[in-house]
């Protein structure tokens, strides 16, 4: 059992567990909450018979709400409050994560409709390719 007595102490253990032994373990924080996201999702269909589906960042909240209930029942345990700021934290990276992806999307599909534009006005026209033949 670990002896932390103030928020920094919490603090500052969830960040040596998130970027510690558990990122070492288990690899990019992201990157496990997407596989976690892929089995629940697959689980939650089976189980719900609904088209639910559960992002990186909807798996470390869930996993944040798990270690809240604990706390809410039972004595006193740090860990509960460290591993529940972990995953905040790693909640907050699989939204930047998402965030970036979607502003490079959105980037991309604007440089592709203005080059298509600019091809229009010139009498360009863009074409998608044929698929390749394997050889």
């Amino acid at each position: 059992t670990l002896r932390i007595t103030s928020a920094r102490g919490v603090l500052a253990k969830a960040a040596e567990y998130v970027m510690g032994d558990r990122a070492s373990a288990h690899g990019p924080a992201v990157k496990n909450h997407e596989n976690i996201a892929g089995l629940w999702n697959g689980y939650l269909k089976d189980v719900l018979k609904e088209h639910a589906t559960l992002t990186p960042e909807d798996v470390a909240n869930m996993m944040e709400l798990l270690k809240i209930a604990r706390r809410k029942q039972g004595g006193l345990n740090v860990d509960d409050y460290v591993d529940g700021a972990g995953y905040a934290a790693v909640a907050f990276e699989c939204a930047h994560y998402e965030n970036e992806n979607r502003r490079r999307r959105r980037r991309r599909r604007r440089i592709l409709k203005n080059l298509s534009g600019a091809c229009r006005q010139s009498g360009f026209l863009l074409k998608a390719s044929p698929p390749r033949q394997a050889t």
